[in-house]
């Protein structure tokens, strides 16, 4: 091969398949082959316009040419300008955390998140090789955040040259929204579809938004045609966004999806074991059970009164007792009340989102616009607490099948209404935000 351009116009040929040769000559004839380093060619564009072109039309067929001549697969990287090529340029990390507490080696792996540690562990070890999109959801507090880190600490350290992205879904949206604001969109577009491995935490965000979701559906394309690797969280599987775009569900689901579920007892144990010995003192054993008893759905919640029951023990001289730690339990579940919620907080909730008394919730009342906030505020109080359905009906004053009904009727609505979907994911987050 007499130059890596030479190798360029062979591998151009071999699209003429599928572009014609006026189109190819409109966007390459002004390109520059800079270097083939290992399996990794970089191309430099005119100008930013044709780098943005080239990587959302021809990044895969260009790719595919080069791998077919050379014998191996080949990464496709573009810059323009005076752009470094990656095979040159000195990584950075933007958003990730320096905490070396996210690590793979500090997350309690249990059976509630054996499946999404596994495939964090594996995109860390071999990015936009095995699973490109990795898509992680589960509620809030479990976890998802602690492992994108975990992926991008692990990539940090193997791959010092890559460019790493994290940023949560909403500061994506807020970002945009000032790009667009003072006219610079196209240094928006630079910043992201430069990235070697985007992380974006919450993508739930972005649905609804339709500006953020057009650019982020040509970013996500530009990555993954570059053969880059994208890891997104969300609180919902993608079928489950119902204002998100069918296409950005379909490209959300190429990869792996990957559920977290609140951790079992054990788990819980051992979250709090690990807690306390990383900072440096012993619980009790049943202080430790005390606390995985009750608090159940939250890791945050978790690790947070480990760390109060130590600072009222050191800094208050506190005994480390039963009561103490309830005691502690309590203000933990007051500052964020909606992450252990009650069936009268449920309640009052329903009640001003429907604009229903909750009286007249409670009432014998078989109006239409009772039932179904009476049947609603039932179907919560039994998805976000551990209430049975007897004891539910004690809540209500009815037995447990007619709460038992209720709970099947807005189950099965919910699958065929989209809109009472999104009814029930809107009260879920507001009592959450309690």
């Amino acid at each position: 091969m007499n130059s890596n351009n030479d190798l360029l116009k062979m591998a151009l040929s071999r699209m003429e398949g599928s572009f014609s040769p006026v189109t190819l000559s409109a966007w390459f004839d002004d390109a520059e082959a800079v270097s083939l380093e290992g399996t990794s060619f970089v191309l430099r564009a005119a100008n930013q316009f044709k780098k943005e072109i080239i990587e959302s039309r021809f990044t895969a067929p260009l790719q595919q040419a080069l791998t077919e001549l050379l014998g191996e697969p080949i990464t496709l990287s573009v810059v323009y300008g005076d752009q470094v090529p990656s095979a040159e340029k000195t990584g950075e990390s933007i958003g990730l955390s320096p905490d070396e507490e996210y690590t793979f080696e500090h997350f309690i792996v249990g059976s509630s998140n054996k499946f999404a540690h596994a495939a964090a562990v594996s995109v860390a070890n071999h990015p936009a090789e095995n699973y490109n999109p990795l898509f992680i959801y589960g509620q809030s507090g479990l976890g998802k955040t602690h492992l994108l880190y975990a992926i991008g600490n692990v990539i940090r350290g193997t791959h010092p040259n890559f460019r790493i992205i994290y940023v949560k879904g909403e500061d994506f949206t807020n970002e945009l929204v000032t790009a667009i604001q003072e006219g610079d969109v196209q240094s928006f577009r630079g910043k992201y579809r430069m990235a070697d491995l985007l992380l974006i935490d919450d993508i739930q965000f972005i649905a609804g938004k339709e500006r953020t979701q057009e650019e982020f559906f040509h970013t996500f394309n530009a990555l993954y045609e570059a053969g880059r690797q994208i890891v997104l969280t969300s609180d919902r599987p993608p079928k489950e966004m119902n204002t998100l775009e069918d296409r950005m569900k379909t490209r959300f689901e190429w990869g792996l999806l990957a559920d977290i579920q609140p951790p079992d007892f054990e788990t819980r144990v051992a979250i709090i074991n690990a807690k306390a010995e990383k900072l440096g003192f012993d619980l009790p054993k049943d202080v430790i059970y005390c606390i995985a008893e009750n608090l159940q759905s939250n890791v945050r919640q978790l690790e947070g009164t480990v760390k109060k029951i130590k600072a009222k023990h050191e800094l208050g001289g506190e005994a480390i007792t039963i009561d103490m730690t309830q005691k502690v339990i309590e203000e933990v579940k007051s500052i964020s009340p909606g992450l252990n919620p009650t069936p009268p907080m449920i309640l009052q909730t329903v009640s001003n989102f429907y604009s229903v008394p909750v009286d007249q919730i409670l009432s014998d009342r078989r109006s239409k616009d009772t039932v179904q906030p009476r049947q609603m505020a039932m179907y919560l109080v039994r998805k976000m607490t551990n209430y049975s359905l007897p004891e539910i009906g004690k809540v209500f004053g009815r037995d447990h099948t007619t709460v038992m009904h209720a709970c099947d009727k807005i189950d099965g609505d919910r699958k065929k209404n989209a809109e009472l979907e999104d009814i029930i994911k809107t009260l879920i987050e507001n009592i959450q935000n309690l």
